[in-house]
């Protein structure tokens, strides 16, 4: 039986640690049942990000009479659009792979690991010993138990983000950000777009005025249905027919294509976790305490399988602290650290474009915090009205004694990019970040004074 000092399960942000414990001198294992670059790279972030562009070009073009343009867009490819995205990942994943084979202290192990015990895993027959092991398996789409679904074709991401062929249309079943993000693409490629919803709104973590504001201009543009139940599914000749309740009423949705955009669930199940001793909550996902330690000694979790947040960017800063910890050479309890998330941003890359940090004004309600709101809309800057931007706006919410940013929302064009100036001063300094946006000169005109006047706005 080989023996390694580190074993690491998944090889999305997992080989951050695996690298970095390699290149300390550690006897590394990395376990992995599919193409490595975990989700983020294989059907995640990266290939829906590179297909959304031309989701983003294209309703440009659409829209450019409104800075006096009269642009014609040349016939959709969809062909080109994927297989862009596709090779470029199926590239990087594998020489990824080529990189850990070629690697000192690493040896890839590739198939589906199974602890036998706290210590032990399977894989494709055979056992192997960790003196440390780090759970990093991710996550998966999430299936909701839909009467007649297993009998029908149907996407989800993974399948919706190599499509070769343009649906003519499509229900999408969730209006979270995956829906978001893969409606915005299909719609502005051509397809008519169906959005059956459960909740009120579409995007419903997010800051109710953003949602709300979200919601409203889908609704606009796009079959948006709220407060809608998917009962059953059928083959409906050569489409599918989705049953849905929506006010106590039965509706009846037809459409070429069905995309299943229902959330995630961790990829634990067929760990043999309980083997290991390694607990998890009702979801599914590894309860781990402020060091990412499971409840097994010298066993960690990090990324999606732990569900604290399902992005790649936190699994990044995850990884960081459990290589320190697996990579640590004195065992005083002292030394360890706790992992410290904050600022913790987030951004939907749909259109209009979201992003967020901290509290949202109904989160910072229910705290029973005293807040006061500032806000400031794109058009009403320079760089604002030359996009000919019309919905966009950045909210402040803000401690009314203390000036502490809780929260910053915004909703428009290059919110991804804009939500970081919050992000440098919440870290720099947490209690005068505000202070911080307000003094700070920025350029004229560009985009990121909104984002400076919505701070000024704060009757503070």
């Amino acid at each position: 039986m080989q023996i390694f000092d580190l074993i690491v399960i998944g090889a999305g942000s997992g080989l951050d640690v695996a690298a970095g414990a390699a290149d300390a001198g550690l006897k590394v294992a990395i376990i992995e049942d599919g193409p490595l670059g975990g989700t983020c790279l294989n059907r995640g972030c990266i290939p829906s990000k590179m297909i959304i562009h031309s989701a983003d070009m294209l309703e440009a073009a659409q829209h450019a009479d409104k800075i006096g343009l009269s642009l014609k867009a040349a016939p959709v490819n969809l062909k080109r659009i994927t297989e862009r995205a596709s090779s470029l990942v199926d590239e990087d994943a594998h020489n990824i792979e080529k990189g850990v084979k070629a690697a000192q202290n690493q040896t890839l192990f590739k198939g589906r690991g199974v602890f036998i015990d706290a210590q032990t895993i399977e894989v494709n027959g055979e056992q192997i010993r960790g003196k440390k092991i780090v759970i990093a398996t991710g996550s998966r789409p999430f299936i909701p138990p839909v009467k007649g679904l297993d009998t029908v074709p149907f996407l989800t991401s993974t399948e919706a983000l190599r499509l070769t062929t343009l649906p003519q249309s499509m229900i999408i079943i969730g209006g979270g950000y995956i829906g978001a993000e893969l409606g915005h693409f299909f719609s502005a490629m051509g397809t008519d777009v169906t959005i059956v919803q459960r909740n009120t709104l579409l995007i419903p973590r997010e800051d109710g005025e953003i949602a709300g504001t979200f919601t409203r201009l889908w609704m606009k543009r796009r079959k948006v249905y709220t407060n809608a139940e998917v009962t059953a599914v059928s083959r409906f000749g050569g489409k599918v027919r989705v049953q849905c309740i929506m006010n106590e009423k039965k509706k009846i949705l037809t459409a070429e294509k069905i995309l299943v955009a229902a959330g995630v669930r961790p990829n634990t199940d067929s760990l043999g976790l309980e083997q290991a001793g390694v607990r998890i909550n009702e979801k599914g996902f590894v309860l781990v305490n402020r060091y990412l330690e499971t409840s097994a000694k010298n066993i960690w979790a990090l990324g999606d399988v732990v569900g604290e947040y399902l992005f790649k960017h936190s699994a990044n800063l995850e990884a960081e602290y459990v290589l320190d910890a697996v990579t640590r050479k004195r065992k005083s309890l002292l030394l360890r650290k706790p992992i410290n998330y904050f600022p913790m941003p987030h951004a939907i890359f749909s259109s209009p474009q979201i992003a967020g940090v901290g509290l949202t004004e109904e989160e910072a309600k229910r705290l029973r915090k005293k807040y006061v709101v500032g806000k400031y809309e794109y058009k009403n800057t320079g760089m604002g009205a030359a996009l000919a931007e019309e919905n966009g706006f950045v909210k402040f919410i803000v401690e009314q004694k203390t000036k502490e940013i809780l929260g910053c929302h915004i909703l428009g064009p290059d919110a991804s990019t804009l939500i970081h100036e919050v992000c440098v001063a919440l870290k720099a300094n947490r209690k005068k970040a505000l202070e911080i946006i307000r003094s700070t000169v920025h350029v004229h005109p560009a985009l990121s004074e909104v984002v400076q006047r919505a701070a000024w706005r704060v009757p503070v």
